[in-house]
């Protein structure tokens, strides 16, 4: 394969030296990332979602929690017919609201503030949309979620079910918010890197379930990345709103330390 297509999320999209993080990755790779817009992202997700349950799944609710944004996307065809992106990503949301390791009471319940406030206009417009047939989690933080509440571990394969239930969100944070982010790191189904933000995922996935009048939902294998793959092999026909990915050619030789730019320390606060 000679092309690749190179993007970037919230993370970086939202951040406000943007242009000097590409500028860096550009210098020493030899491309520019694309950044997804909000909508883009979501509507990405819910193409590899869709496609995973194929069309006799009726209406889909997706819910996608990312690192810097959660995407809420309704539909029940090829493209949706509602989609959001919400600053309710659970790397952003733990950067702005804890300070204690493992956080206070107060901090926790600011945190579920801000998610309520957020979360009002989209649940009063979905009040007006289809009945979701079936209610989809779409991320790593919804597939740790559910490893942490008992389903099957990754290398049983994609095609064995994993649920998550609104219920079991409040043990499991109640569990996590008693842990710092070195023992969370040491619990199933949680990588090291994302330890310290699971806390500040479970609060939005059961605040938004709880919110959008949700008890249970089904966890996706395939997310952005999928729909991002998908998008250029189906090439569909309606490309109203669509992203525009540019393929890069692929560099005969990178030069060192294109590694240690892309997977470099975690950012400040509001800074990449």
């Amino acid at each position: 394969m000679d092309d690749f297509y190179a993007f970037v999320t919230a993370a970086i999209r939202d951040a406000p030296n943007r242009d000097d993080v590409l500028d860096r990755i550009e210098d020493a790779a030899g491309f520019r990332p694309q950044y997804l817009s909000g909508v883009q992202e979501a509507r990405l997700t819910y193409h590899a979602v869709r496609h995973w349950y194929g069309w006799r799944a009726g209406t889909l609710l997706m819910l996608d929690i990312g690192g810097g944004s959660m995407e809420i996307v309704l539909g029940r065809d090829i493209e949706p017919s509602f989609a959001a992106s919400l600053p309710l990503g659970a790397g952003r949301l733990t950067r702005e609201f804890f300070t204690d390791d493992p956080p206070s009471r107060t901090e926790r319940r600011d945190l579920r503030r801000h998610v309520r406030e957020c979360l009002a206009p989209v649940r009063d417009r979905l009040q007006w949309e289809d009945v979701p047939r079936r209610v989809v989690g779409s991320s790593k933080t919804f597939k740790q979620l559910a490893r942490l509440s008992g389903a099957a571990p990754q290398r049983r394969g994609p095609f064995v079910t994993r649920h998550l239930v609104r219920d079991d969100l409040g043990c499991r944070a109640r569990e996590l918010a008693a842990l710092s982010a070195e023992e969370r790191a040491g619990l199933r189904g949680v990588s090291a890197p994302r330890a310290g933000q699971i806390l500040a995922g479970t609060l939005v996935a059961r605040t938004t379930m709880q919110e959008l009048g949700i008890d249970r939902l089904e966890v996706s294998p395939w997310a952005l990345r999928e729909g991002v793959v998908l998008r250029y092999v189906c090439r569909p026909v309606d490309t109203e709103a669509d992203t525009v990915l540019r393929p890069f050619r692929i560099p005969d030789a990178p030069r060192p330390g294109t590694l240690e730019l892309l997977h470099g320390r975690a950012p400040a606060p509001r800074r990449v």
